[in-house]
């Protein structure tokens, strides 16, 4: 629902006064939806196809592994999430890497107290970028609301309070979204008293910040591993798991890292787990983050990130697939 203050559709006033702006009137909304129904049935993903590179072990402006990342779809950037330098894994504290579709670096944006950075989203707004992202980390670190944040390069922003930002989903405690920019949509993750569930908005609830009945919600199925990220493309989520692998001076081997797709009319899993090598020739080679991107030739690409690199100099490299079933 729309909080009653009107809250404009423009957020980059929110940041003009650089580090530390405050978030207390900012008048952000809290819904309260859940529901169960169906969309449109996609082609999916076959997880069985190879991978491709879109990059392997570019800079970051900090030093620690990335946590996801997300495409702006309108404006071709890349945002890169990292755990930031000298906090711990409790407080929260992101840094968002803007980079070019090569991997360079352009620059960065601090977010302190925001949460894990499992997932987020960058939605194109006019010539800037507005990141749909969690916020308010309680004690374990990961994000209780979901927050829009205009990226201002070089600036560095606190998070607002649970209760200033966006909470769709009554009870929920813990959330966060990934947009599948091809069908227009965008998918929550969030966490109740009975584990993690799964709710699909049409896009146009965030652009207008009017939530209202999600289109499908469901509990999350249970899908063995580490979880390291997701993402939407259709009719199906895309779950990505696994840990790193190897230090430098062990043998490369195939790792755990696996990626299952999931049929979100009936929460059931549709395809995997499935083994991904990609990148398997890397040393630190750790799962971290699940994209869908659509090229202006048309091609649809599913993209999946790992943190790479020696300890205390992390590389994020990037790979994709591209066949549909």
């Amino acid at each position: 629902m729309n909080h009653p203050s009107g809250f404009p559709l423009s957020r980059r006033s929110l940041i003009r006064a650089g580090a530390g702006a405050s978030f207390a009137a900012l008048g952000l909304g809290i819904g309260a939806q859940t529901a169960s129904a169906s969309v449109a049935t996609t082609k999916r993903f076959d997880l069985t196809q190879p991978s491709h590179d879109l990059f392997r072990s570019k800079d970051t402006h900090g030093a620690r592994v990335q946590q996801s990342f997300a495409f702006d779809w309108a404006n071709k950037f890349l945002f890169v999430a990292t755990k930031r330098s000298g906090s711990t894994e409790a407080d929260g504290d992101l840094c968002i890497n803007k980079m070019d579709f090569d991997g360079n670096y352009i620059s960065y944006m601090h977010l302190n107290g925001f949460g894990h950075g499992v997932a987020f989203a960058a939605l194109p707004d006019g010539s800037g970028t507005e990141l749909w992202i969690e916020c308010a980390a309680n004690t374990k670190g990961f994000g209780t609301a979901l927050a829009p944040i205009p990226y201002t390069a070089n600036t560095t922003l606190g998070s607002p309070a649970a209760s200033a930002a966006y909470q769709p989903i009554a009870g929920a405690t813990e959330y966060t979204c990934s947009v599948d920019p091809v069908h227009q949509r965008m998918i929550v993750r969030y966490h109740t008293g009975d584990g993690k569930r799964i709710a699909v908005y049409p896009l146009s609830a965030f652009q207008t910040r009017n939530f209202g009945t999600p289109l499908v919600d469901f509990k999350q199925p249970a899908i063995p591993g580490t979880p390291q990220g997701y993402a939407l493309y259709g009719s199906y989520m895309y779950y990505l798991t696994g840990d790193a692998y190897p230090e430098p001076g062990t043998p490369v081997g195939d790792g755990n890292t696996y990626i299952t797709s999931v049929d979100i009319n009936t929460g059931t899993v549709k395809q995997g787990p499935v083994l991904t090598k990609a990148g398997s020739t890397l040393h630190h080679r750790e799962p971290e983050g699940l994209a869908v991107y659509r090229t202006d030739a048309g091609e649809s690409r599913l993209f999946l990130g790992f943190a790479t690199g020696l300890e205390g100099d992390r590389r994020s490299s990037i790979f994709y697939k591209n066949v549909l079933v």
